[in-house]
């Protein structure tokens, strides 16, 4: 009897986790430790959107990094004045740990000076990232 009182309290502590996990990844809000940091041309090897720049850490075994790819091409595309950069984590190890990239994708929407304003890990919404983008202008 001990033992299924075990797996029933794991199982559904489990189960917590994994609603709680889901339910935050991919949703673009503020982090402290990115406050103050740029980026610019040195890091992403391209130049800044006028408006704002949505980076995109990736790796090249990501399924939901090809989703995010598309989502931030649309929004880009559809809002001027913004420039999409994808980074390949992997090559670029010592911006990853300096930034704290933990997983990919992480995208990181960055203010027309190349401040980071808002951080998203995990495939994010075509809204969420449409309206990170209105709070960065």
């Amino acid at each position: 009897m001990n033992g299924l009182v075990v797996c029933v309290v794991v199982l559904a502590a489990a189960s917590a986790f994994g609603m709680l996990h889901r339910r935050r990844s991919g949703r673009v809000r503020v982090r402290g430790r990115d406050e103050g940091k740029r980026l610019g041309v040195a890091e992403l090897g391209e130049g800044l959107g006028e408006r704002a720049t949505l980076v995109q850490f990736s790796s090249a075994f990501c399924a939901p990094c090809r989703a995010t790819r598309r989502i931030l091409g649309e929004v880009a595309g559809m809002v001027p004045g913004v420039a999409h950069v994808e980074i390949d984590a992997e090559d670029h190890l010592d911006l990853v740990r300096e930034l704290g990239i933990l997983k990919t994708p992480t995208v990181l929407v960055l203010d027309a000076d190349g401040r980071i304003v808002r951080r998203a890990a995990g495939q994010p919404r075509k809204a969420d990232v449409v309206a990170a983008l209105g709070e960065a202008v």
